[in-house]
């Protein structure tokens, strides 16, 4: 079986702890974890160096301000209310209007009151790391590329990259399921998908401790499917690094059918599942980049080499 602790050793998956010995301690700063932990600053950095993000419509930090939401919410059809330090996907609320309600992606309502308790929730830490008080953003609502029509369920798919020393070394789309409640986070019950980081294109995928060809909703299958714009997409993940200077992260990017691409978080301690989906282990791959030399690359050039060494 694909899981046998021998067979991922001889594949090179990298585990947590030497994840988090060998790479996240050693090349990334802890002065740098708030370029990436707090999504407001993410969303500010990038938008500073001219990287399209999803639009941000307002900000609830305190109790008090929470009486702002139908302000803020006002003339939007869709948004997302989500925690600025959640993590894991906690917390995040997605919305469409429904005249004075708005209903989730499952189709429950849900109405200005409830959406004000929740947002409470996030404000008091419930959501946030190391459960700290933390604030809400309120910001637009992606409507994901029709390309993955047939194999998301009721939420947005959205591309996961890993970035090392500013290239991409791995890749899987995450795909909403009706167990996630269309949320792309696999520990809420999405599928992750892995790609040819060569050409975009989706591969097998992995649901829980389950190998999968098929989304479990739509029964339709999820290879063969190449993502749009690939080579840009690959070049705005590189790009990340001289944004945040973290030498080892996760980029997630959404493909917003109208906007085009949109860096929707960066995190500090990714890199374990997107192995499992690729069947292949990462730590080849960083070695790879580990036995560069360090002269300064543009990130299309980092992009392009990428995607010669690291074809399926």
């Amino acid at each position: 079986m694909f899981w046998r602790v021998p067979k991922l050793y001889r594949l090179g998956v990298l585990g947590i702890n030497r994840r988090n010995g060998e790479y996240v301690m050693r090349y990334n700063e802890r002065r740098y974890y708030p370029f990436a932990d707090d999504k407001l600053r993410t969303k500010s950095i990038a938008i500073a160096a001219g990287i399209a993000v999803p639009e941000l419509y307002g900000v609830v930090e305190t109790q008090r301000d929470i009486r702002r939401l139908p302000d803020i919410v006002n003339g939007h059809e869709g948004f997302v209310i989500k925690p600025a330090c959640g993590s894991g996907g906690n917390g995040v609320l997605v919305l469409s209007r429904r005249g004075e309600t708005f209903r989730r992606p499952d189709g429950r309502i849900m109405s200005f009151d409830e959406m004000g308790h929740h947002t409470s929730n996030i404000l008091s830490g419930q959501y946030s790391l190391g459960g700290q008080p933390d604030r809400a953003m309120v910001e637009y609502r992606v409507r994901f590329d029709e390309i993955f029509e047939a194999v998301a369920y009721q939420g947005v798919p959205d591309v996961r990259i890993i970035v090392f020393l500013g290239y991409p070394v791995m890749a899987m789309v995450r795909l909403p399921t009706r167990a996630s409640d269309g949320k792309a986070n696999l520990h809420q019950g999405a599928i992750g998908v892995g790609l040819n980081i060569a050409t975009g294109e989706t591969l097998s995928g992995v649901s829980g401790k389950e190998l999968v060809d098929e989304h479990p909703d739509t029964l339709n299958p999820i290879r063969g499917i190449r993502v749009p714009g690939w080579n840009s997409i690959l070049e705005l993940a590189a790009g990340t690094y001289e944004l945040t200077k973290l030498g080892f992260m996760g980029v997630d990017i959404v493909l917003d059918r109208d906007r085009g691409p949109l860096i929707l978080e960066l995190n500090a301690r990714r890199g374990l599942s997107i192995q499992l989906a690729n069947r292949t282990g990462l730590q080849g791959r960083l070695r790879t980049i580990e036995a560069l030399d360090r002269t300064p690359r543009p990130a299309a050039e980092r992009a392009a080499f990428a995607r010669e060494q690291f074809a399926v």
